[in-house]
């Protein structure tokens, strides 16, 4: 801990923080446009700054960025500083110049972080009369919408895309104040992570296009929070719905799980909801055809269906919640209730579940997942099985430029430099794949193989890193030899990452995940990815 002096009083704050992070954690209203948790420090916006002095006897002081200044202990500052209130007011009013005033028709409006700083730094009437500088926006697919004119140059569009999200086709072009934030050309975005530009942004310049089409103002909208149900990782989410129709879903933070970021088929595919043709009231089947019914008839014909039954049997569901299925297999007996799974799917679940319990390796949430410094993915394509997890990882890989900048004294704040000094040395990430993913891209030696041969491969792993764990026979040299190196990397790491799931319907790639998470022991960690949303809560019961 550190302790800083604000406007004449002493705070404690954490010393790896910058002092825009430490002053806003302390309930400051210190405006900023360019800086993000998740994307650190790269002094862009120049909207945050304040007045540092060297000591009590400085009376002058210097103006400095807050985002790109440490916490230091001893650090004095002001921000009510006349001078540094002028500086802000001054980068807002100049930020502004070719903003456009459609703060009524704006999909933004009522949410807009631009709003929110405006008003903070007392810039309320334009003095600036020229003509403005515009562009022609582009059409970036069905999700997403752009409207370059809003665009106040803070540079987290790109940096979250290419930098966070591993996007190569959203850039900035120009220079100076003629600056491009799109495509090359216009054209669907192509990243699976692309809709949290959508709250990435601080201004308007790229909105949710799917409720820009019937559009509702925010506080018209009706939010509860809620649990995705697209994959089984449980990212949270808030979806605003009014008069009976889902608008949107947006984010909701969850620090261990989802953090600040969604993937695009929680954020968008839950379309289906406002169907026409979606069953809306129970159906009765009559002369084979469905009609129907009040809920109070439906639960009479139900009510006397069972009572005149011999034996009942229930069909749950991995999708439902696991009180919906309690209920179901209370109602019929235990002995009549099935989980929807299939067998094989039930024995991949029972496996998963009795690795989790009995393994020695650590089950950790996806927030600890990006503080991995080597992992090992056996058989998930986990951009496709678990998308919101392929962005932890894809983070994971940057522990090795975190190292560095500790050794050389950078803080992990500042961004160009930690990334500078790392050029392009990353953390080790191993696949091994029945198909091409796009992480891919961040991953040593990738292995397209058939499922069988993932499976020899993690128990070589295991074998190389414990001598009496079962050896398959007959490796081939290639993949002894990758083998070895995994074990190596995986032996050589702090926090190694032992990473499988159900989506190729082996068991003998879990058994040998779990080979490897036992050979690690308590050092390791595991991560096991199911089918659906609650195939674990249904598996457990």
């Amino acid at each position: 801990m550190a302790t800083i002096v604000i406007d004449g009083k002493a705070y404690e704050v954490d010393e790896s923080d910058n002092l825009l992070k430490a002053a806003l954690s302390l309930g400051f209203n210190l405006p900023y446009f360019c800086w993000h948790p998740c994307l650190d420090s790269v002094g862009a916006c120049r909207q945050c700054a304040v007045k540092q002095y060297k000591d009590a006897d400085d009376k002058q002081g210097k103006i400095v960025m807050a985002c790109m200044t440490a916490a230091a202990d001893k650090t004095l500052i002001s921000i009510n500083d006349p001078e540094a209130r002028d500086f802000r007011a001054q980068i807002i009013e100049w930020l502004m110049i070719n903003h456009p005033h459609d703060c009524p028709v704006c999909e933004e409006g009522g949410e807009c972080h631009l709003q929110d700083m405006t008003l903070m730094t007392g810039h309320t009437r334009r003095r600036f009369r020229g003509k403005k500088r515009t562009h022609r926006n582009q059409d970036l697919g069905p999700f997403i919408n752009h409207e370059m004119n809003r665009c106040i140059a803070c540079y987290r569009c790109v940096r979250y895309y290419r930098n966070y999200a591993g996007g190569d086709d959203l850039n900035v072009f120009g220079a100076h104040d003629h600056v491009f934030f799109g495509r090359h050309e216009d054209g669907t975005l192509e990243n699976e992570f692309s809709g949290n530009l959508v709250e990435v942004c601080p201004t308007g310049v790229f909105t949710d296009k799917t409720l820009g089409a019937n559009y509702t103002r925010k506080w018209d909208l009706e939010n509860a929070p809620s649990i995705c149900q697209h994959c089984s990782l449980g990212c949270n989410t808030s979806p605003g719905a009014r008069n009976g129709q889902l608008k949107r879903i947006q984010n909701r933070y969850h620090g261990e799980i989802n953090g600040y970021f969604l993937c695009d088929r929680g954020r968008f595919g839950a379309g289906f909801t406002n169907r026409k043709d979606r069953p809306q009231t129970p159906m009765l089947k009559r002369a084979d055809v469905l009609e129907p019914v009040s809920k109070d008839h439906a639960l009479e014909y139900l009510g006397a269906a069972l009572r005149g039954s011999k034996r009942v049997i229930g069909i749950g569901s991995p999708r439902a919640t696991l009180e919906a299925n309690f209920a179901l297999r209370r109602l019929v007996g235990a002995e009549n209730y099935s989980s929807g799974m299939a067998a094989p799917e039930q024995a991949l679940v029972d496996l998963a579940t009795n690795i989790l319990q009995t393994t020695p390796a650590k089950r950790i949430p996806m927030r600890e997942v990006e503080n991995c410094d080597a992992v090992l993915v056996l058989g998930e394509d986990v951009t496709h099985t678990a998308p919101r997890l392929a962005l932890s990882l894809r983070q994971s890989v940057r522990q090795r430029a975190f190292d560095l900048a500790q050794e050389h004294k950078i803080p992990a704040w500042h961004d160009r430099a930690v990334r500078d000094i790392s050029q392009d040395q990353r953390s080790p990430l191993y696949q091994a794949n029945a198909t091409a993913t796009k992480l891919d891209d961040v991953t040593l030696r990738p292995l397209l193989a058939k499922p069988a041969r993932i499976a020899e491969l993690g128990f070589a792993v295991a074998h190389c890193l414990q001598s009496d764990a079962p050896n398959p026979a007959k490796l081939d040299s290639e993949t002894q030899n990758l083998a070895e190196e995994i074990a190596d990397a995986l032996k050589g790491a702090k926090r190694p990452l032992i990473v499988a799931g159900t989506s190729l319907g082996n068991t003998s790639i879990l058994q040998a995940a779990a080979n490897i998470a036992t050979a690690l022991g308590e050092q390791a960690n595991i991560f096991l990815t199911m089918a659906e949303c609650n195939s674990m809560g249904a598996g457990l019961l």
